[in-house]
């Protein structure tokens, strides 16, 4: 053990602790992807507990090379010098197929040769995808650009669907593949950064139905998390792959999760071995008693100041929709000082009276946006709504109220509310300009608002 150890996460009781990491790109001697991906190595093996075992979801050598014996000496370096430290035997540590590893019919038989995974997979799959077993664990690995369907971006679904009826009794299922469902940062583009979108939908339709906690990949070189109709979308792609989408923002990284009866926690710890990122899921809401109403107009903030990343607003909003859709601008709910242009405004915006929030960064630079759904004329609403400092551009998320499946807006940000200092004052029903400016067009809105500690 390190001399300067980290402490693991642990489950509370029965569970499980282990590592997420992927897209080292690695395999060449001297390469500079080397010395990255030995830094975060340096972290992982600090970990103390170690982990129980280790999830890397694709890319682990540079690959792409039309060369098949070039191909086996990196695997070769990868698995035997840059993991030499690692004990395969003693820890499993499982794999998914990635556009640098798996990139054409040689180079997946060579990962099929190379790293002898199960080969429970679909017919013409098998070493591919597969599924494995660990206890109470359902951990299902899809091949997210097999040949056989085209390349890059095609995926099978009905194997996947199959695989998860049959294991309907564990009492957790994560499924792990290389390419996004969503796009991340605002990287997007079918196939390339993405599955396509003839697959997307039905892909995430399965992972609800079968009450999947999350469907981890890599791919952006990020990390990233968000959440679609309950189930979590987690990014990790930082284990030395010497680019960031972007530069400045994202950094090398590796996770330490752990997960039990009762919730899915993680730390994303960087070169330094410091904590740059944390959750806790299911969300830990407030307490009945930290909730205040709200009424239309303007209010002192009850809260303000900077935001820590434990930090969770949760905001319920009721009304009446108007009668015709309004496109011009309607506020809900707005966070402002009086000597500038409020940084969080929530509300409606455009014909289709779309969901909104407007989170302002720094004087003299656009705004970023996250768009949610779009609420019908004429027709009543609640929702719920939650603004997490620590969950990055996912953190802005919503559901109906009633549903305990929580979606995040969409946004093509890469940062969240990390940044926000929450203002001096609140509105509801109108922007800070007054009763008159961007006025909610509807009846009888309330609002009430918590934070959760």
């Amino acid at each position: 053990m390190s001399a300067n150890p980290i402490q693991s996460l642990l489950p509370q009781g029965s569970g499980h602790n282990f590592v997420l990491y992927g897209d080292s790109c690695s395999g060449v001697p001297g390469a500079l992807h080397e010395k990255t991906f030995a830094a975060v190595n340096a972290v992982l093996r600090r970990l103390d507990p170690p982990p129980e075992f280790i999830l890397f979801p694709g890319d682990e050598v540079i690959g792409l090379t039309a060369d098949a014996e070039e191909l086996r000496a990196q695997w070769r370096h990868w698995l035997d010098h840059e993991m030499g430290w690692f004990d395969r035997q003693k820890t499993p540590f499982w794999h998914t197929t990635g556009n640098h590893t798996t990139y054409d019919q040689m180079s997946e038989q060579i990962f099929r040769e190379i790293l002898q995974l199960p080969d429970n997979g679909p017919a013409g799959q098998e070493g591919l995808s597969y599924w494995v077993r660990h206890g109470d664990l359902l951990l299902v690995f899809v091949h997210t650009l097999w040949t056989g369907l085209g390349g890059e971006g095609h995926v099978e679904t009905e194997w996947l669907e199959a695989t998860l009826k049959a294991h309907s009794d564990a009492r957790h299922r994560i499924v792990l593949g290389h390419h996004p469902v969503f796009p991340v940062n605002g990287f997007s583009g079918a196939y390339q950064r993405e599955i396509g979108p003839e697959y997307a939908k039905r892909f995430w339709d399965i992972l609800v139905e079968a009450d999947v906690l999350a469907y981890v990949c890599s791919h952006i070189l990020v990390f990233d998390v968000q959440v679609h109709r309950g189930v979590l979308q987690l990014c990790t792609a930082g284990a030395g792959t010497a680019h960031r989408m972007p530069e400045g923002v994202e950094y090398l990284h590796c996770i330490q999760a752990a997960l039990d009866a009762d919730s899915f926690r993680y730390q994303v710890l960087d070169t330094d071995g410091a904590v740059r990122e944390r959750l806790q899921w299911p969300l830990k809401l407030a307490d009945p008693e930290e909730w205040q109403s709200l009424s239309p107009g303007t209010h002192a903030a009850s809260f303000s100041g900077s935001t820590s990343n434990d930090r969770v607003v949760e905001l319920r909003i009721r009304g009446l929709m108007p009668e015709a859709a309004h496109a011009p601008a309607q506020t809900l709910f707005s966070a402002f000082n009086p000597d500038s242009i409020a940084p969080l405004w929530l509300g409606l915006r455009g014909p289709r009276q779309t969901l909104t929030v407007i989170l302002g960064r720094d004087p003299g630079r656009s705004p970023h946006y996250w768009l949610g759904p779009d609420l019908a004329a004429d027709q009543p609403f609640d929702l719920d709504i939650v603004l997490h400092a620590g969950m990055g551009p996912g953190g802005v998320l919503y559901r109906m109220h009633g549903d305990h499946r929580w979606t995040s807006f969409d946004a093509a940000s890469a940062t969240g509310l990390e940044r926000l200092v929450w203002p001096s004052q609140w509105s509801v029903g109108h922007g800070q300009g007054g009763a008159a400016d961007r006025s909610f067009m509807g009846s009888g809105l309330q609002v009430s608002i918590a934070a959760a500690k």
